[in-house]
């Protein structure tokens, strides 16, 4: 090294001591470097300055790379120490903050977002005022390839089969399904509806890509070619709604969807009580798996009562 060198400020703080550790692991400068992800002369100028501000060798300089001295060894002994240390002065800092800043990317399935967001906006509000919750609604197979692209962070959806072994799930509440008839329909004074009575009526159901569609189905055990009412394709929930009140045919409603101010309309619980589970999803392996785990309990206190089961 040029004694002539100015005198880098680094080599007296956390970077050097990064560097000496860095060099004592791979026992070259360059490598060193590398690991480190500085240039090879920057790294070995800081090295060198400490040991000459310091009056102590900590490398042995040889053709086929270094090798510690004595005083070398105890010296990057105490190095790694003061790292850990440092580092579990930022941990217990990062544990003092609040567990999110700025925006939270939320998607949400369009047969969930209109009846259960109002509860969960105002929950996530409360409880975390420094958070910002950009949030998109879209398609089960949307929400998901938008978490696997990195571009949701979290989604809001009804759990298929196969999902809680590929995401982190954290379940919110059982939802049942009620079937939706127009009030003078024949099985409209009935407690219960088994799904088997359904058979013969003409099925609403909403556009293909929207998982409650096929939950729907496999309730009533039909396919998409057996009975004319079952290839009917709406685009929401409501417009489901306001064709079966005019008397067009019959639908299932998930339970916060029903409502009970529509009178035009019965809404009868089905025997064997089938329904969905919807929960919070995101990454396995998020750095911010531990934070999202703290959204779902304000969200449960934030929900309705009664017409779902929280979990």
């Amino acid at each position: 090294m040029d004694p002539a060198a100015p005198f880098d400020p680094r080599a007296t703080g956390v970077p050097v001591l990064r560097y000496l550790v860095a060099a004592a692991d791979h026992l070259h400068f360059g490598r060193a470097a590398a690991a480190a992800r500085v240039s090879q002369p920057s790294l070995s100028t800081l090295v060198a300055q400490w040991e000459r501000r310091m009056g102590c060798t900590v490398f042995e300089r040889t053709r086929g790379g270094v090798r510690l001295t004595p005083a070398g060894e105890r010296v990057v002994a105490a190095a790694r120490s003061a790292l850990a240390a440092i580092a579990a002065v930022e941990q217990a800092a990062a544990e003092a903050r609040p567990p999110f800043f700025g925006p939270l990317r939320l998607g949400v399935i369009p047969t969930v977002g209109p009846y259960a967001l109002p509860a969960v906006t105002a929950a996530l509000e409360r409880s975390f005022p420094e958070l910002e919750v950009p949030i998109r609604e879209a398609t089960t197979a949307e929400l998901l390839a938008a978490l696997d692209g990195g571009r949701l962070d979290v989604a809001l959806l009804a759990l298929l089969p196969g999902m809680e072994g590929r995401y982190a799930v954290d379940a919110l509440y059982d939802e049942p399904f009620l079937a939706a008839l127009p009030r003078h329909h024949r099985l409209a004074g009935q407690e219960r509806i088994d799904p088997a009575e359904l058979a013969g009526e003409r099925l609403l159901l909403l556009d293909e890509g929207h998982c409650l569609r096929e939950q729907a189905l496999a309730v009533c055990s039909r396919r998409t070619d057996a009975h004319g009412g079952a290839d009917y394709r709406a685009t929401s929930l409501e417009t489901l709604r306001q064709i079966v009140a005019g008397g067009a045919g019959v639908t299932l409603l998930p339970a916060l969807a029903a409502g009970d101010g529509d009178r035009r309309l019965a809404l009868l619980p089905l025997t064997g009580d089938p329904g969905r589970t919807v929960a919070l999803v995101w990454r396995q392996g998020d750095p911010r798996d531990p934070a999202y785990r703290l959204l779902a309990p304000p969200i449960r206190k934030a929900l309705p009562r009664g017409a779902i089961r929280l979990r």
